[in-house]
């Protein structure tokens, strides 16, 4: 859904292999594990998470220089915080979770605390984060003052026990199917595939899958707070960031100090995961047009028509000649989603998407290949793409109960590609493994304000693919006493590190002072990119 690595979406998209019985299609898969997360596991887990942070406490981190493949140079440094596996069994088996941290870099009477940051995903690595003070990023330059910025890899993460459900360089290989089918067999190759990936994540990473929740997660952070030395949370997060903000204030409302969303998961009960991911086709549909919009409008840098539907008809003409014969013999209309699905994602990628694929019109085709096929020497990166997308489905898929019935994901998403063709079957089928799924799927949390929750900063554009508007609003709902900032017009995921005057010292007056506006707040888009 929310994954903040571009490529990493139609990767799970696989070539037909031998059919499964077409009965399949007609009916139900077999049910994953009824599941019962009752509110006494709840407490117990929460007794366990009690158990841990206060050994953490303890222990503190012994921060170190970073290994040097880190890619993290001093002044950073890393450490580990231990946590439970299960925290039903505090004292049961732990895992190591790699975090990171830069000191704030004003006086000691400036000094606030740690700010701790989750990138999203499910399947992000945060340990990035205290570059930005490295980076000299001014947007950062007077929080970082008051507050060490601290960055983790959550469960199952990069160096943080690391899962994995399929081999690496299987899971880059392509071209992988055209995600959108074009007959029944079509899409029984892709219901197999998702079995094999739902099993392969069970074999290669069983023993981690019923622990790889949002909860848990949740509980992982109250215990690198405990770690850390600080009384109370200091948060950002971005993304799916947001939803771990959100079980975080639910579940532990009195350790937040400061805490701010920012390009919200819908934290309705409804909404996660399944319905969630529908919502996202259909705003990917809008920004994808809001780009087209752009594209067109730049035609004199571009020249791939002077219309929306002009630069459309270049991108169907595109995805079927790829369809046909694979650019370069590795780039496919999967592949293909896999890289242009990066312009409505960010802003950011705007004028670099444009550019590939005005190259191919100009009669350069190894710029896209360059840009969108798989790099089978780069193991280390494929490495981390396969377990961004392992973590992703495992948190996604354990979290929540997902349909079982393919009668009902083929009725949902044959109904939203007839509107919202851009995205629609690449995200059935990247979620698919989850109607598979071989362990207990859990009840979300039902999130909502507790005594002592103070007031959360929610920041969020209006035109999101990624997380759509409506997820800010439902969040501010349940957060009594949150603020919204709206940015009109602009769509690109994540808001708070783009330079906008209106939203930049808004976020900086919160977070050093606490202070939120009297009501909510709409601020105009932040600068549109001119190539």
């Amino acid at each position: 859904m929310t994954d903040i690595r571009p490529n990493s979406r139609t990767a799970a998209l696989g070539t037909a292999g031998a059919l499964v019985a077409a009965t399949l299609m007609a009916g139900a898969f077999a049910a994953p594990a009824s599941a019962t997360s009752g509110s006494s596991g709840q407490d117990r887990e929460q007794r366990g998470a009690a158990v841990a942070a206060a050994r953490a406490a303890k222990a503190g981190i012994d921060w170190q220089d970073c290994p040097a493949d880190w890619g993290l140079v001093k002044p950073v440094q890393c450490g580990w915080v231990s946590v439970p596996l299960d925290y039903a069994k505090p004292n049961g088996k732990q895992i190591k979770l790699a975090v990171d941290h830069i000191g704030s870099t004003g006086t000691e009477k400036e000094r606030q605390g740690a700010l701790v940051y989750n990138p999203g995903g499910p399947g992000g690595s945060g340990l990035r984060f205290p570059l930005r003070v490295t980076n000299k990023n001014p947007l950062w330059t007077n929080v970082s003052k008051a507050y060490d910025f601290v960055g983790f890899d959550p469960r199952g993460v990069g160096h943080s026990a690391p899962i994995s459900c399929i081999d690496p360089q299987e899971f880059v290989k392509a071209p992988k199917a055209d995600p959108v089918p074009d007959s029944e067999a079509d899409k029984l190759a892709q219901i197999k595939l998702a079995s094999e990936y739902a099993d392969g994540c069970y074999e290669r990473s069983g023993e981690m899958l019923p622990y790889m929740t949002t909860p848990n997660t949740v509980r992982d952070l109250d215990v690198i707070r405990a770690a850390l030395g600080e009384k109370k949370l200091n948060y950002l997060g971005v993304s799916y960031g947001t939803y771990i903000g959100a079980v975080y204030g639910t579940l532990f409302p009195g350790h937040v100090r400061r805490m701010i969303v920012d390009s919200v998961v819908n934290p309705s009960r409804e909404k996660i995961w399944y319905e969630a991911n529908l919502d996202q086709d259909v705003a990917f549909e809008g920004r994808w047009k809001d780009w087209e919009d752009w594209v067109a409008a730049n035609d004199a840098t571009f020249h791939l028509g002077t219309t929306r539907s002009a630069v459309q008809a270049k991108w169907l003409e595109l995805r079927a000649t790829a369809k046909k014969n694979p650019i370069g013999g590795l780039v496919g209309p999967a592949e293909l989603i896999g890289f242009f699905q990066s312009a409505p994602y960010y802003d950011s990628s705007w004028i670099p998407v444009a550019t590939v694929f005005s190259k191919y019109f100009a009669g350069d085709t190894q710029a896209l290949v360059d840009a969108a096929a798989p790099d089978l020497t780069d193991t280390a990166g494929n490495i981390t793409a396969e377990n961004g997308n392992a973590v992703y489905t495992a948190v996604e898929c354990t979290d929540a109960k997902w349909p079982t019935s393919w009668s009902k994901w083929n009725r949902d998403n044959t109904r939203l590609n007839k509107d919202y063709p851009f995205m629609t079957w690449a995200n059935a089928w990247l979620n698919l493994p989850c109607a598979f799924w071989p362990v207990k799927q859990q009840t979300p949390v039902n999130v909502k304000t507790h005594k002592g929750l103070p007031g959360v900063l929610i920041v969020q554009s209006t035109n999101d693919a990624a997380t759509p508007y409506d997820g800010a609003v439902e969040l501010h709902k349940r957060f009594k006493g949150s603020r919204l900032i709206t940015e009109k017009g602009a769509g690109s995921h994540g808001v708070t590190n783009l330079v906008n005057s209106c939203i930049n010292p808004r976020v900086d007056a919160y977070l050093l002072t606490g202070k939120l506006d009297g009501k909510d707040v709409t601020c105009t888009p932040h600068a549109t990119p001119k190539p």
